[in-house]
């Protein structure tokens, strides 16, 4: 290997296990890991120990990990999070955005910034972290309460804005005023191009496409990453940032019903790419640029954690939610993000700005997120001793006890013929029934019966928070491994009905101890229900034929024709969870 490529390789396992030792630190202390992988290019970079110095490994890193970045986060863009509530949400959002920008715009010209310095920083600072926000609020179970929700609807109404501002940015504007506005024009025309064709492929493409591979777990993370890849390609060919292509990959892929199952699979390159990212971030900066403004960045952080928690109190609270709501979906959204440190990294890539801005921006972000993640942590304590003071915000008429949070609703985890047979008794007790099933054969039947369903294992956590398990107040499991029945009768709460399915004696057993309602062992069922029938052909045979007819003509509704054997690698209805340990 020549001597550069071993120096390369040498800085890039330097980075890594850095990143790991400070990462675990950071989450012993309870902070963001994303802070953890800025400290580790801040201190291997220039500001101290200097022992990475290949530009090219910097480049590469920032590259890669901006556009999976931006993946990530189409990906996660699940329109059904803010159903119900969509309409002040985009109220929300677009006041957010216009009155922050507004404030940092006016903070950063106090402070003494000029020109494209203060628009770049007014554009950098009005997102919020969102990795940072959803973790922490799922974490504590917030994420689906009413706060979390205009938390989350917001972000995503955000992340859309940061997209158009990193376009922009990344195409480094420059003429007349006529020529700049042309230029804005042409670039949001070719990613409306680009989103249109997305939607066409998610709409007659993918599906298809992905069905046709999911039953392999392997081959779908490969699907996967070529999307993201086309997507990466098609923009570079129209000359624009390879941030938007891969937002929108990802954003084409998150409606459908295998994104869960898919960004679960991809999570170790997607973390690994998020280490790179805001590592490079620290690498890139130098003593002098990062202490340039560090008492500018203080005040600034101060002044607009305030301001960023005032205007979104406001906001929330005109929309006619209560105080409560309006208090903890404001005091969520402090911070300066991560994605301050997108744009100012690209802006200063484009020539807009120089290091020292992108320097002011990495203060701010590992102040306010350091100290954000704190009040997220304590936000309900903190909200009880503010509460006194929010009682002038109460009106009856407020909108909260209007919208519906899924919450005393059944959850059934597989798909094999015993959920098919009891499924519309389930339906009938529940108004809210949600199936979980990762079986490929089974979603066009679910879909055809009307059936919510979430494709995926039922071990992810993201599968178990989008179906609430802890609210439910019934659950149905026919999944096969032990280890899922056993974990969903430990996370579902006291009160609810849990029915889960066992194949011997003493897994039975350990279910009952861990406080199961009812243990279905599928052969001591057949054993009971054979039983019946003899009883019923020794007491009454009419009656034993009539049963017996009653049976035949349900086995003719679901079709004569025995199910095909599952696909190598297939998950089966039994084996829903993933069972086979990947």
């Amino acid at each position: 290997m020549p001597l550069g490529g071993i120096a390369l390789a040498a800085d890039f396992a330097i980075v890594i296990v850095a990143a790991t030792v400070l990462s675990y630190a950071a989450r012993r202390t309870g902070q963001p890991t994303l802070v953890a992988y800025i400290l580790t290019g801040i201190v291997l970079g220039p500001v101290l120990l200097g022992v990475v110095t290949e530009e090219q490994l910097i480049e590469v890193m920032a590259e890669l990990g901006l556009g999976f970045l931006l993946f990530v986060l189409g990906i996660e863009m699940r329109f059904e999070r803010i159903k119900g509530i969509l309409r002040p949400i985009v109220n929300i959002a677009i006041g957010q955005t216009i009155l922050q920008t507004a404030a940092a715009f006016g903070i950063a010209f106090l402070l003494g910034f000029r020109g494209m310095d203060v628009f770049i920083i007014a554009l950098a600072t009005v997102f919020g972290a969102t990795p940072i926000i959803v973790k922490l609020l799922d974490e504590k179970g917030d994420l689906k309460s009413l706060p979390g929700r205009i938390d989350i609807g917001v972000l995503i109404v955000q992340d859309i804005y940061l997209v158009i501002v990193l376009a922009l940015v990344g195409a480094g504007l420059e003429g007349t005023a006529g020529e700049i506005l042309f230029d804005v024009a042409w670039i949001l025309g070719l990613m409306a191009a680009m989103g249109a064709a997305s939607y066409v492929a998610y709409q007659y493409v993918l599906p298809t496409l992905l069905e046709s591979v999911a039953s392999d777990r392997n081959v779908l993370f490969v699907v996967g990453l070529a999307w993201a890849f086309l997507f990466i390609f098609v923009a570079e060919a129209l000359e624009l940032s390879v941030e938007v292509g891969a937002f929108i990959a990802g954003l084409s892929l998150a409606q459908l019903p295998y994104s869960t199952e898919l960004k679960e699979r991809m999570r170790p390159v997607t973390d690994f790419f998020l280490v790179v990212f805001f590592t490079s971030i620290g690498l890139q900066l130098e003593a002098d640029y990062l202490l340039a403004y560090w008492q500018e960045a203080l005040v600034a952080s101060a002044v607009l954690m305030v301001g960023n928690f005032l205007i979104m109190f406001y906001l929330i609270n005109r929309e006619n939610f209560a105080p409560e709501t309006s208090f903890l979906g404001s005091i969520n959204m402090v911070q300066v993000s991560e994605f301050s440190l997108v744009v100012g990294a690209l802006a200063v890539t484009e020539g807009l700005v120089d290091e020292p801005i992108l320097g002011y921006l990495s203060v701010m972000a590992l102040v306010t997120m350091t100290i954000s993640t704190y009040i997220i942590i304590y936000n309900d304590w903190i909200y009880e001793q503010a509460a006194p003071y929010l009682e002038r915000f109460e009106d009856e008429d407020q909108r909260d006890a209007s919208l519906s949070i899924t919450e005393d609703h059944a959850v059934v985890v597989g798909y094999d013929p015993v959920v098919r047979e009891t499924l519309p008794v389930v339906r009938e007790a529940f108004e809210d029934v949600i199936v979980v099933d990762r079986s490929v054969d089974n979603v066009d039947e679910l879909e055809s019966r009307d059936v919510d369903f979430r494709y995926g294992d039922i071990r992810h956590g993201e599968i178990r928070e989008q179906v609430d398990l802890e609210h439910a107040a019934f659950v149905l499991s026919m999944a096969r491994p032990p280890s899922v029945n056993r974990q969903l009768v430990e996370e579902t709460a006291e009160d609810t009905f849990v029915v889960a399915a066992a194949e011997h004696v003493n897994e039975a057993e350990d279910l009952y101890e861990l406080g199961a309602d009812y243990v279905a062992l599928k052969e001591v069922m057949a054993g009971e229900l054979l039983g019946e029938y003899i009883e019923t052909f020794a007491e009454d045979r009419d009656r034993f034929r009539e049963s017996v007819r009653e049976s035949m003509d349900r086995i003719r509704e679901r079709g004569t024709v025995p199910p095909e054997p599952p696909r190598e690698g297939a998950g089966t209805a039994a084996d829903v969870s993933g069972g086979d340990g990947e």
